[in-house]
């Protein structure tokens, strides 16, 4: 069952990476973290994206979340998660070049076992990529789902930073 408004976020692990290797600039050093440690007494929005690099997720979805950070926070939220059904490693490196550093943080959820407690996993075997989780928004204040939008194939509208921007100034 998919997590709706008025519930708790579930207990679970994400993964983050911020450090690069001077030499090599490969990132390392990946740090599990404890969402519901990492969400108590704060306004968190997290959007997740089917994977890292794609298309959508690489020119919109991410980018805008990058560009509006200061304007959503200013909106009250704490901090601005990306989700997505990747390592550490590939979130690291993606949102370096994202230039998401100090904006949005790159959670990693390697196994789909987030995805899956959230109830937003979906099935993309057949295009070749596995289990990944729906493209998604959300509002969380201190572990409760304020808002929640999730989007059917080829939508891009209820998870875009914009949105996120209009349901906090609300």
């Amino acid at each position: 069952m998919t997590i709706e408004v008025g519930q708790t976020l579930p207990a679970g692990k994400l993964t983050e990476c911020n450090e690069f290797d001077p030499e090599t600039g490969c990132p390392m050093n990946p740090q599990p973290l404890d969402v519901g440690e990492m969400i108590k007494g704060k306004k968190i929005v997290i959007f997740g994206v089917p994977g890292a690099y794609t298309p959508l997720c690489s020119a919109q979805h991410l980018p805008g979340f990058v560009e509006h950070a200061d304007e959503i926070k200013a909106a009250g939220a704490d901090e601005i998660w990306c989700m997505a059904v990747n390592d550490a490693f590939v979130m690291a490196s993606w949102g370096r070049e994202q230039a998401a550093t100090g904006k949005v943080h790159m959670m990693a959820d390697g196994s789909a076992e987030y995805a899956r407690a959230l109830g937003l996993d979906r099935d993309l075997t057949a295009g070749g990529m596995g289990v990944r989780c729906y493209r998604f928004a959300m509002i969380v204040d201190d572990g409760v789902v304020e808002y929640i939008g999730v989007e059917g194939s080829g939508e891009f509208g209820k998870s875009k930073a914009e949105t996120i921007l209009e349901e906090l100034k609300k």
